[in-house]
């Protein structure tokens, strides 16, 4: 009897994969349909003993910084196409959680964010893109949650020194204004907000900053602490009565999928806060799938955010492509759909925020995992990976070796879902192209004979989705342009009366803030300009630089020259430059090497090899002062270089080794006001 049943087993699994191979081919091979007495583990999914802790959602980061600089500049249809991918439900990542830099003008990885404050008595709530982005997120999910965490601030919290907690109040203020602006101008409701990103923080700045929520009306905006470590802010919750009621999350960042006793033993929700910052590979899709279900399982978190929300900057900068997808082209419109956009939506657009983990979930025998959830009302979403070791490495922390192997997995419904007719059932498989299939839909799995079970057949670096819900839907597009380099020939006149993102196009700021400026001392011909608005150094959260720089371009250049008119406003020790193979930027760019071409206002000029002007190739007196226009060109050509001064030849064949291609840039020699106008690079190679 039990070689018959065993006999008629493997029939059955051999029509379960030839009638799936019909609709997805060699992908579809491992599903079975009530196989009996098939060899392998036996799962039982189960909400008689009740249910899980509730889940709060899959996300990701826009900031930390400037990671969606490049995305505002798209053209549409691109623009909102990228968008739909990132946040419509049911059709691609349909993220729950979107959370966003609150800009605090430093350089917070790959570049800097605009503060809404960058001075003590300015307040302007349309700098940058972080509005705009949340407008879209919403526009697309009204369901949406949306979190705000500073990175940096802008200096004059700091009163003299590089920390935001010299005045509790006044840095609570500040974030509080944030909140309070978004809902004032853009009407988007701030559902959390952080203390600072991955830096130290202070209990009683938490307890202040909740105190000032309430008093604002604010008491629905939840806190979560610290966007770091699991540790010490555990152990200081647990000490700490007061501390303990205020934070309502604790978010720890790169947590590995484990989490500290402390924390556990909190009570508190649990979240990785910040994960992935992986190569966007099959490699970062296979870390990415293997997380979302082992943070639940290992570390009882119940929302994991991705950095980054997508690769919209310059490739050569920090982590270059480690969003879920790519747009880093908006000359071009090309972007890319990478595969982590399709393993999110593995269990985004099968669950929601408000959904429960069931308390059944955990490893597979031979490797990999299982979740299960589901919305009390009957409907139950599973989640399978068998990500291997060598596929799904995180770029942190370090991943102790496992192994998986091939294995057949049996899974029981029992309780409420003994009773589930039919699950829908969507497959992935990460690897080689020719075996590769993302986000498939299969045939859906019957279960009225089978008492409730059926097998799987898996094998590495798989995903199944097996659910109730009938609305997923692999959303798509016709394909964008194909991938263009940045136009030989760029230039930027910066005539924008009313412009509706505070920054040009193109340039990515890496220390200071270059913004659109009205000159209404010059109602001529540099009536609009580009103006570095910073006079001081902000709280930092990376080494920026000591003066400041936009670059722009391609990091290909070689050959090049770049001409511009720039205008210094700092009498006597003002200064300002235009450079050229600009060889590094983000948290690098206070070692970043090239051609820099300055001019002061004491009336000198001086050429380097690097921005921070130890490398000096030339320097001399010139007739140049502050409050007046000036044009300056920069040639460089093979391995030599050249600059003129209002068309007029200042220096001449310079011999430049190193480096030999780089971005375009402008900048000023301290944080000091500035202007620039009528930007023009031509590139020959």
């Amino acid at each position: 009897m039990a070689e018959w049943l065993l006999s008629a087993s493997w029939q059955r699994r051999a029509k379960a994969m030839t009638a799936a191979a019909g609709s997805a081919g060699r992908a579809a091979v491992p599903l079975l349909l009530c196989a009996l007495l098939a060899p392998g583990g036996a799962y039982v999914l189960d909400d008689s003993d009740g249910l899980g802790r509730e889940f709060d959602g899959i996300g990701a980061v826009s900031g930390g910084g400037a990671t969606s600089r490049l995305l505002v500049n798209y053209p549409e249809p691109y623009r909102s196409q990228i968008l739909d991918y990132l946040f419509k439900p049911n059709f691609g990542a349909s993220l729950h959680i979107l959370k966003v830099e609150i800009g605090g003008d430093g350089q917070t990885t790959d570049g800097t964010e605009a503060s809404h404050m960058h001075y003590a008595l300015d307040e302007n709530y349309f700098r940058g893109y972080e509005w705009w982005l949340m407008k879209e997120a919403k526009k697309r999910n009204p369901n949406i949650t949306l979190i705000g965490l500073p990175w940096s601030f802008p200096g004059w919290l700091g009163k003299g020194f590089d920390w935001p907690y010299v005045n509790l109040q006044l840095t609570a203020y500040y974030v509080v204004t944030w909140i309070v602006g978004a809902k004032r101008y853009h009407d988007l409701d701030i559902d959390y907000i952080g203390i600072w990103n991955e830096r130290s923080y202070n209990a009683n700045y938490i307890k202040v900053l909740r105190k000032m929520l309430n008093y604002q009306g604010l008491q629905r905006v939840k806190i979560i602490a610290s966007d770091n470590l699991w540790e010490s802010i555990s152990a200081s919750m647990l000490l700490d009565a007061e501390l303990f009621k205020v934070v309502d999350v604790i978010g720890a960042h790169y947590p590995g999928t484990h989490s500290a006793k402390d924390a556990k033993l909190t009570g508190k929700k649990l979240w990785s806060s910040e994960d992935f910052s992986t190569l966007n590979s099959d490699m970062g899709a296979g870390c990415w799938g293997r997380i979302l279900n082992q943070n639940y399982i290992n570390g009882y978190m119940t929302s994991t955010i991705a950095w980054n929300l997508v690769a919209s900057y310059y490739e050569q900068l920090p982590y270059g492509r480690c969003g879920l997808m790519t747009a880093q082209e908006p000359w071009s419109g090309h972007y890319v759909v990478e595969s982590p956009v399709w393993v999110s939506a593995h269990t985004t657009q099968f669950t929601q925020p408000g959904w429960y983990y069931l308390k059944t979930v955990g490893h597979l025998e031979k490797g990999g995992s299982y979740v299960a959830l589901t919305d009390g009302l009957g409907n139950l979403t599973i989640i399978i990976e068998t990500m291997s070791h060598k596929h799904s490495k995180c770029i942190r922390p370090f991943l102790p070796y496992f192994n998986v192997s091939q294995q057949f997995a049996t899974f029981v419904l029992k309780g409420s879902f003994s009773e589930i007719p039919e699950l829908q059932v969507w497959y992935t498989k990460l690897g080689k192209t020719s075996e590769r299939f993302l986000f498939k839909q299969l045939d859906s799995l019957w279960l009225l004979d089978s008492d409730g079970s059926f097998t799987l057949s898996l094998h590495e670096d798989e995903l199944f989705t097996l659910t109730t819900l009938t609305t997923g839907r692999k959303g798509s597009y016709p394909l964008p342009p194909k991938s263009q380099p940045f136009p030989s020939t760029y230039k930027d006149d910066f005539n924008v009366d009313y412009p509706f993102f505070s920054e040009a196009p193109n340039f990515a700021d890496q220390t200071g803030v270059f913004e659109y400026f009205t000159n209404i001392e010059d109602p001529g011909e540099h009536h609009f300009t580009l103006r570095q608005v910073l006079n001081q150094r902000p709280i930092t959260w990376a080494a920026d630089a000591s003066n400041t720089i936009s670059i722009i371009g391609d990091y290909n250049w070689t050959n090049l020259t770049i001409k511009c008119d720039v205008y210094i406003e700092t009498p006597d020790t003002g200064g300002v430059f235009i450079a050229g193979r600009v060889n590094k930027g983000g948290i690098l760019i206070r070692s970043a090497r090239g051609i820099f071409f300055w001019i002061f206002a004491n009336g000198s000029y001086r050429v380097t090899g690097d921005l921070a002007g130890w490398i000096i190739y030339a320097l001399g007196r010139v007739e140049v002062t502050a409050k007046k226009w000036y044009t300056l060109t920069l040639t460089i050509k093979g391995h030599f270089a050249s600059g003129m001064l209002n068309d007029k030849s200042l220096w001449t064949d310079i011999p430049v080794n190193f480096p030999k291609n780089g971005w375009a840039a402008i900048g000023t020699h301290s944080f000091e006001f500035a202007q620039f106008d009528n930007f023009l690079v031509e590139a020959t190679c």
